[in-house]
This record gives structure tokens, sequence and C-alpha cells, in this order.
């Protein structure tokens, strides 16, 4: 007796990154903290070693009126002013296109619902290899295949990859919905060129010529990047997109303003055709309102008074942190080609990846373990989270993992 759909996957979720956060939390309880190297957590935490919450960002949530923070918002597509602002943040005054966005919890929802309301159950979604695992997961929940490009050709975004898998994705069905998640790629650190974006458009110009193109791009650590605010001059090259392209850019409140748990983020939905545009909200808006009905109120009033009165002062405080990360993540990649250790391209962003086939990777990651360095094991190689790592755990960290590799392998 089934009482679960026919079509629902019953798969059981394994998520490998909790499951190691606990080892490591065993392992701090049982040697100490100062003994163990907890390179897992994807958050970012200061030099103290607690979990970083900007001040600008709680201050301004607590001064809001208590009725506010219990109200529900004034639609469930968002406030109109945190609307103004997410186009106003994000975009910065990059797009010349028609824009709709909608409110979502965190920037998954954005993925979520743009992955879900594109396909057809059984067609095909188009990911990195190397990526954040829920994308695959999402295509799981909604019956839909996954067909993956490499992410990396000598050094650079493998953008022939990209073309190859999207004609053989094109061979069988009458859409394209891919997703590229720049910058800050999780869980590499890389970030594409202005002329690696410039092919991206203009491949997927050619591609929209006989079939319509959903460009889903996650910026979910867009914030976070080196380049501040320049790092959305990318986006100048969504204005060149054909009739037949939409972009659905997927932003993170959570991320961006150190609020995880508040759940918080939006779609903005990019194309040159007012009714493209429109299409896609219709859609997307009775989606928010069947699934999860309204977004946190405080949270979208947090970041409209953060925008509108202390946008300075919020980054001010946040580019402290974008520095700290720097400091951290030079500091590893500086001693990872000093001791020989091989990882993927890195640029800016949370994490560093060390490059290594799936075989070598399950086996160093269970000898770093061993010796109480705690990591995450993704595709093709190990994620090192330097986003949470102080300063003196990151120093001769490259070094110690190099050494359990060589004795590993010896």
């Amino acid at each position: 007796m089934a009482f679960i759909k026919d079509s629902a996957n019953r798969t059981p979720i394994v998520d490998n990154v909790f499951a190691i956060v606990e080892k490591a939390k065993k392992a701090e309880a049982e040697f100490g903290k100062d003994a163990v190297v907890n390179a897992t957590i994807g958050s970012l935490y200061g030099e103290d070693g607690t979990l970083v919450a900007m001040d600008v960002v709680y201050d301004t949530l607590k001064g809001i009126d208590n009725k506010k923070l219990a109200a529900y918002a004034a639609s469930f597509v968002g406030n109109p002013a945190f609307i103004k602002d997410v186009s106003g943040w994000v975009l910065n005054g990059h797009s010349r296109l028609c824009e709709e966005i909608i409110a979502t919890p965190g920037g998954t929802g954005a993925v979520g619902m743009s992955i879900e309301n594109t396909l057809e159950p059984g067609q095909t979604l188009i990911i990195p290899e190397i990526a954040w695992g829920s994308y695959a997961l999402m295509a799981q929940m909604n019956n839909l295949e996954v067909a993956r490009y490499n992410l990396f050709r000598d050094g650079k975004f493998d953008v022939e990859s990209l073309k190859e898998t999207c004609r053989k994705v094109m061979e069988k069905q009458d859409k394209l919905t891919l997703i590229i998640n720049d910058p800050c790629h999780n869980p590499t650190g890389y970030s594409l060129s202005d002329e690696e974006w410039k092919e991206v458009i203009s491949f997927l110009n050619e591609c929209s010529k006989t079939h319509p193109v959903i460009l889903i791009n996650d910026i979910a650590y867009i914030d976070f990047s080196y380049r501040k605010k320049q790092a959305r001059d990318y986006m100048e090259n969504f204005n060149d997109i054909s009739d037949d392209v939409v972009v659905c850019i997927a932003f993170s409140i959570s991320k961006s303003m150190t609020s995880y748990g508040l759940r918080c983020g939006a779609v903005i939905i990019l194309a040159q055709k007012e009714e493209a545009v429109h299409e896609m909200k219709v859609v997307l808006e009775k989606q928010a309102r069947a699934i999860w009905s309204n977004i946190n109120n405080g949270a979208m009033e947090m970041f409209s008074q953060i925008m509108e009165n202390k946008a300075d002062e919020y980054e001010k405080e946040k580019d402290y942190y974008v520095d700290l990360l720097k400091q951290r993540t030079d500091l590893f990649v500086k001693e990872a080609k000093e001791a020989g250790l091989s990882h993927y391209p890195y640029k800016e962003g949370f994490f560093v990846t060390l490059d290594m086939d799936n075989e070598k990777a399950a086996k160093l990651h269970q000898a770093l373990m061993d010796e109480n360095i705690f990591t995450v094991k993704v595709n093709k190689g190990i994620r090192v989270a330097l986003c949470s790592l102080p300063l003196d755990k990151v120093r001769g960290l490259a070094r110690k993992i190099k050494d359990v590799e060589l004795k590993t392998f010896a």
C-alpha cells in the first residue's frame, strides 16, 4: 500500500555536509577545538571562531516594530519597497531589460521555482559537474534528468563543454534551462571573466534561434566578491540576450546579510520582451502563493531600511569581512602553491576545492578526518571552507593536507 504518489522519488536524502559537521563537533568535544580543523561550515565566521552576524543588519532588525515583524508582507510576491531595493542593489543600473521580481525563501527558493516552472518532467536540467548538491536534488524532486558540463579547461571556464552539453540536450528536447553559479562559484571560488560571459551569451543567443533558453544565474555569494560593486559589471552582457532568452537571477539576502536563518531572497526575471517577463512572473507568483504564501516581512523590511538609509554603513561592515576572507584565501592559495597542493582555479569566495578524482577524494577525505582535519567531499574534489576558519587555523593548513596526501598515497 503506497501513501505517496507514484511519481515521487523515494530515494532517502543523504546530506554529507551536515553529517561531517557533526563528526567535527564530536572531535572538538573529545580533543578540544585547538586540536581540530573544522573546514566544513559554509557560513562566514569571525576570527573569534563564532558566526558573523553583522551589527548593522541585526541592529536594524531589532529596531523594527514588533507588529511589523509579526505582520504578513504586503503581497505574496514581496513588499513594493523590497522589490525596488532588490532591483537597485543587485542590478546596480546595469540592466536595460524588462524585469519582474518575486521574493523567495532564500536563494534556494529562487533557483528551485525557476527550475520547476521551466522544464517538464523527464526533461533535462544543465548544471556544472562540480556544483552545490541541491541543484541535482531539485532536479530529482521534479523528475528531471541532469546533464553536467565540465567546469574547467586549462585553468579557465570550459565554455566548449557547456556548448557541447547544451547541443546534446537540444537534440532531445525543445527547451534549454541551465544554471551558471557566478560570481564566487560554490564550491571552487571561480568567477567568469567578462570575455567568458560574452561568449556564453553569444552562444545562448544562437541556441535560442531554435530553442527557448532560460539561464538561471545563481549569485548567492556575489556580495563577498573581492571586486565588490564591480562584481556586477558582467550583467551588462545580459542586455545583449535575444528575444528568446530569459535570465532568472537568484539572489540570496540570507548570504548577503549574514542572515542565513531568516530565509529571504528574490528571483529577478529579465528579458527583452515584456510579454516574456510577464508570462514567467504569472507562473512564479502563483507558485509563491501556493507553496510558501508569504516571505518573512521583517527580513524584507530590514533589507529595505538598510538599502535606503544605511547602505554605506552596511558596505563598510561587510567589506571588513570581505577583506578578512581575502586574507584567509590568499594565505591558503599561497601556501598550497608552495606545498604543491592542487586545487581548482580560485578567484574569490567562501571555498577552495582541491582538484582530484572521486576515488582519491574519498580516501584523502577519510585520511584527513583521521588527523582531525574535517572538510567536505564534493564531486571531483574536496571543499575547504575558508570562510569559517580563523587565520591561525588557515596558516599551515595546506602543508598539513599535502603531508596527509603524501602519506596516504605513498
